[in-house]
Order: structure tokens, then sequence, then C-alpha cells
């Protein structure tokens, strides 16, 4: 075992944080990109990789969903992380002073309110941890970044003004990824994740989740894509609640696969104790 954990985007990025959140006795390796993670733990130079899934106010990140199904790697577990973005500058900057703000295009238009009353510019910058350490390398005290506590303690930033983002109910769900298939029952509350293709004949999508209704198994999530380049072949990818051992969920998939041209379970993992709480 490498002892590492895999993530994308520069030490400080909220992909940081969940590592630090999920498994804490595991060292955070970064990678530049979501594939150099998940070739870390295919190549065994990580032991797991983190992967950002969806947020509660973005919604899906689509190229984890095109990553996963040929990614040859297993969900072993979920982590939800609250998303805090902050206001970042260097050391003694009044807010007054900031004319400038730099992030990843999906935080500052998490914080378009903040960024619009306050007369702010904003500038598109490849991850909200790398905006932190270009702050922190210019020196410039007109120039602030939105980013984690986490970057700010990391770059040596004030932050200027916390907790920033218009919608406080701001969550990212993570997926933490291994070599090995384990579908143990470590919770009373499991998940089961998984891809399936359905035949071309009309209604199959409906006639194929029928069964999830039937046996009663609460299906989280369901998102789709095209795939091979084709508007006729989509590929979805479903969350329910509980184990493939569970009798509702062992019923819901036997008849899930007369109407799909192929099913593929991804992983089978405990639940996060956060997927039922609010958001704070």
């Amino acid at each position: 075992m490498s002892g590492k954990i895999a993530f994308q985007g520069e030490p400080g990025a909220y992909s940081h944080e969940a590592c630090r959140g999920a498994r804490p006795e595991l060292e955070p390796m970064p990678c530049s990109t979501f594939e150099d993670a998940v070739e870390a733990v295919k190549s065994g130079a990580a032991e797991l990789a983190i992967l950002p899934v969806e947020n509660s106010i973005y919604g899906r990140v689509a190229d984890i969903h095109r990553l996963l199904p040929e990614s040859g790697l297993h969900i072993v577990g979920e982590h939800f992380v609250p998303i805090h973005i902050n206001l970042l500058a260097i050391g003694g900057t009044d807010i007054s002073n900031i004319r400038t703000a730099m992030s990843h295009m999906v935080l500052l238009g998490q914080c378009r309110e903040f960024i619009r009353t306050r007369g702010i510019k904003s500038i598109i910058w490849t991850d909200t941890a790398a905006s932190a350490k270009h702050v922190a390398e210019t020196g410039d005290p007109t120039l602030a970044a939105l980013a984690s506590e986490l970057a700010a303690e990391i770059y040596g930033l004030d932050i200027i003004v916390p907790s920033i983002q218009d919608e406080q109910s701001n969550r990212t769900r993570f997926l933490v990824m291994s070599r090995t298939d384990d579908r143990s029952r470590r919770s009373e509350k499991m998940m089961t994740s998984f891809f399936f293709e359905v035949r071309n004949i009309p209604a199959a999508l409906y006639k194929a989740l029928g069964g999830f209704a039937t046996h009663g198994v609460n299906m989280v999530k369901l998102d789709s894509h095209m795939v091979g380049g084709s508007f006729h072949n989509t590929r979805f990818f479903a969350d329910v609640e509980g184990h493939p051992d569970d009798q509702e969920v062992k019923g819901s998939l036997e008849e899930l696969a007369l109407f799909t041209t192929s099913v593929k379970i991804l992983g089978v993992y405990p639940a996060d104790p956060e997927r039922f709480t609010e958001s704070k």
C-alpha cells in the first residue's frame, strides 16, 4: 500500500479538503487531471483516489461521469464536503482595496451576487487553489482569490470575507475510488452505484426502473449521457439505497437486466451520514 490518496488540483483545493475528511490517515497526492488521479491508483502510486461527482448548486461533474465507466476502479466510499467559499488576499489587505477576484469559473458563478454588488472584476483561473497560489506569489493587494480555508492556510493568505457564496446550502459529493471491489457490508445504511444501458424498445427505461418501485428501493440519483457519438445510445448512472444482497435490491437488479443491454455495478459502499443531514 502506498499510503496516498490522489486528487485533482493544487494543494488547498476542495478535493484536498475532501481527502483529509474522508481518509485522514492517507497522504493527499495532488494530480493535474482527473485522469491522472485515476492512473495513480491503477499504477499503484496511490492507494485511493477521491473524485467530485456532483455539487448541490452546480449539478453533476460531467467529466467524472464519462471517466468512471472505463476507469477500472470501484467506489468504496462517499464523502460530502460543505463548500465555504472565502475571499482570500495577502495579509493586511482591506476589502475596499480589492479590485479583482480570481477562481475557477464554477466558484465565480456561485458568488455572482457578492462580486456584482462590490463592483469586483472576476477572472477565470484553472482551479480554486491555483488562484490562491497565484495571489500569494504576486503579492498584489488589489487581487483576491475565491478558495477554501485550507488554501488560505497553505499559501499564507488572509480570509478577508468568509463564506461569500450566494447559496449557503452548498455541498459537493465526492467518491472514494479503489482498485479493489469491496462489497462487504460495513454499515447499516449501504449504497449501490451502477451504470446501465437500456434496450432500444418503447418504454424501455420506464420498464427497467419499474422493479425499483415495486420492490420499494429508493433510487436517489439517475443521470444520463450519450455514448459512442450517437443520440440513440444512452448510458445511465444510478445510485440506490441498499446492498445487492438485500432481497429488494437483488430483485430490482434482476428486473433491470430484463430491459437492458448491460448493467455494471461500480461500487457498494457505506452511505456517508452527511447524506441524511441538512446542508449547513
